[in-house]
């Protein structure tokens, strides 16, 4: 089928799922129909689906642009040659990434129950190699006995949900700035594994 005239998938397809991520993280996936997406775009509800066929695909793509963005971006980092180094430089990228993306996270965590099956496995894979992530980190640093992990996947988990927290109260101009906030979050990721940061004063 072709694009209504006069109009450039490659302007009017980005603003589709851009209109799509505000609205799924202002009323919830269940709430926005196709017909509030088009009028966020503003087109007619017809000429939607000439840049998506369906809302599951829309949610599901945005899902799988944040996960493999914040994979992509993880694997551009200078990690560090040990450890605790590696688990500073994972907390500060985890943190600088999200807060940047405060739509997409909410969306990624909070509306996992809305896509189907064949898409929800598909996501889980995605958020499993980056969970792997700093699981790896902690192994290697209980191994290498510069961190005290007793579980690893626990503590992992723990750490993601901390890091991730971070962009359910921040907001610009307030009494931290973006640089404070992520070197706060590394030393208290540092401090997880009874790792002293180095920001971190003793008393």
């Amino acid at each position: 089928m072709a694009r209504p005239s006069g109009s450039d998938a490659t302007v009017t397809g980005p603003r589709v799922r851009e209109a799509a991520q505000r609205l799924f993280a202002r009323h919830g996936y269940a709430a926005v129909s196709m017909r509030m997406i088009a009028a966020e775009v503003g087109i007619g509800a017809g000429a939607l689906y000439h840049y998506t066929p369906d809302k599951q695909t829309l949610l599901f793509e945005m899902m799988q642009a944040h996960l493999n963005g914040v994979l992509d971006g993880w694997s551009a980092v200078d990690t560090g040659p040990n450890a605790l180094a590696q688990l500073e430089a994972f907390a500060r990228f985890h943190v600088r990434y999200h807060l940047d993306r405060p739509d997409a996270v909410f969306i990624a965590y909070m509306e996992l129950r809305s896509l189907d099956p064949e898409n929800f496995a598909r996501i889980e894979q995605l958020r499993r190699r980056y969970e792997a992530v700093p699981e790896a980190i902690l192994k290697l640093g209980h191994q290498s006995g510069q961190m005290h992990v007793p579980d690893v996947k626990l503590t992992a988990m723990a750490l993601i949900a901390m890091l991730t927290g971070v962009t359910t109260w921040y907001r610009d101009g307030g009494r931290l700035d973006r640089a404070a906030v992520e070197a706060n979050y590394a030393d208290m990721a540092l401090g997880m594994v009874r790792a002293q940061g180095p920001s971190l004063k003793t008393a």
